[in-house]
């Protein structure tokens, strides 16, 4: 298998690849004034957007190489169209995507071969996009997925050698997509609903001798049965979801080997934050929220402000892309069956640092605007370890309300000298 698609293949793979040990690659600085925005997932999708490489793509360097992401592109594509903004980009992305040496890099290669998954995943982009599937860049995406099913409605890749790289999330994507265009085949939703572990979870890779659930697995699982109406199945595998939660509102992933699984990350907690909004099990969610929330960065440095961190650790290059790709989702809480671009805003907004400013006749005080929660429910405090709440100053109590003291002490010397008075102070950021 020519290396262009073997690289494409393992990093543009259909489940959540927080760790690796290639970046994407570097976009180029934004110039142009911003909007800004104080709601986490806007902010969140306005960093993930100044990423992309020209705007419209994303690509990951191995060595000395470039590779194109389109997995990676389409994760950013969904995100801005969940939050609702970066449409602009949006719009490039899906672009870049139809091209035809970018689509016949990703759904098939120069061998034949042809990935059910790259198929599903890209025919839902284009849906939540308003475009038409079964005509994108010359391609009949939802013709491929189809002709990639068999009898036992699992979808399979055929490639040249014979190898196939398809698990849960390839049939959940699938089932989601087909439903959305009109109806997904019975038997490919039969396949899903029966993979089901007898905890109630589902595994990620089919057919194993032991059934172990996983948790991004069964959050996509759960999304696909509900959008297919299999709602006894999903609200088992709901069940299980909730009982995966740690005591931080985080998931982890109980599908990594050793010490990798054993902390809550940003990927596992975004995937399982919508499926358990989707599925109404609001309280499990906002606290899956609220960790989230807790490990975005906040003001102090404009390169990464909105970002979401992949765990407590903080901001870290190589994974921040890919763990907000999917933190976006959990903040929104719009299911994958309904993502739409659809109203959404055209730019890609920065976290609003600003304070606001309010004055008297004698003294001068500024205040900071809280910035407002993303659920219905009074928000939790950060999670410890944070990489930095919303909306932060930066500056310290101490100082700050020595500034106060001196300010007063201005205004009141300023008054008994007749000079003029200052109206407004702005804190800078």
């Amino acid at each position: 298998m020519p290396l262009r698609r073997t690289a494409a293949l393992a990093l543009s793979a259909l489940v959540a690849a927080p760790v690796l040990a290639a970046a994407p690659a570097a976009a180029e600085p934004v110039t142009t004034e911003p909007v800004t925005t104080r709601e986490p997932v806007a902010a969140a999708a306005g960093w993930l957007a100044r990423q992309l490489v020209d705007g419209e793509r994303f690509e990951t360097v191995i060595g000395t190489d470039t590779y194109p992401d389109q997995g990676l592109t389409i994760d950013a594509l969904l995100a801005f169209d969940a939050a609702g903004v970066a449409q602009d980009n949006a719009r490039k992305a899906l672009a870049w995507l139809g091209k035809p040496e970018v689509i016949g890099g990703y759904v098939t290669d120069d061998q034949g071969s042809r990935y059910a998954g790259a198929h599903a995943k890209l025919a839902l982009a284009v849906l939540a996009q308003g475009g038409d599937p079964t005509d994108f860049g010359g391609v009949d995406l939802i013709a491929g997925l189809t002709a990639l099913q068999a009898p036992s409605g699992r979808f399979t890749d055929r490639t040249t050698p014979p190898t196939d790289y398809t698990n849960s999330f390839t049939q959940s994507i699938a089932v989601i997509a087909l439903e959305r265009h009109d109806a997904a085949p019975g038997v490919a939703v039969d396949f899903l609903a029966n993979s089901a572990c007898p905890d109630g979870g589902f595994p990620l890779k089919f057919e194993q001798p032991t059934c172990t659930s996983q948790v991004d697995a069964t959050a996509m699982a759960v999304q696909a049965l509900l959008a297919a109406g299999r709602t006894a199945t999903a609200t088992e595998g709901l069940d299980w979801l909730v009982t995966q939660q740690a005591d931080d509102g985080g998931f982890r992933d109980n599908g990594l080997p050793g010490d990798q699984g054993t902390t809550s990350n940003a990927n596992s907690t975004g995937l399982a934050a919508q499926a358990l909004r989707v599925g109404g099990r609001t309280a499990a969610a906002d606290r899956a929220v609220a960790h989230l929330t807790g490990l975005q960065v906040g003001c102090g440095d404009d390169r990464t402000a909105g970002a979401i961190a992949y765990d407590g650790a903080g901001f870290k290059p190589g994974n921040a892309v890919r763990a907000t790709t999917q933190a976006v989702l959990g903040l929104s809480g719009v299911g994958l069956a309904e993502i739409s671009s659809a109203g959404d805003k055209p730019a890609a907004p920065v976290l609003d640092c600003t304070t606001t400013t309010t004055t008297t006749t004698t003294t001068t005080t500024t205040t900071e605007e809280p910035a407002p929660s993303t659920s219905d429910t009074t928000p939790a405090a950060p999670a410890a370890g944070s990489a930095g709440e919303l909306a932060r100053t930066g500056v310290a109590t101490g100082p700050a309300l020595l500034l106060g003291v001196l300010l007063v002490l201005a205004g009141a010397l300023a008054m008994a000298l007749g000079r003029k008075r200052y109206t407004t102070v702005k804190e800078e950021q």
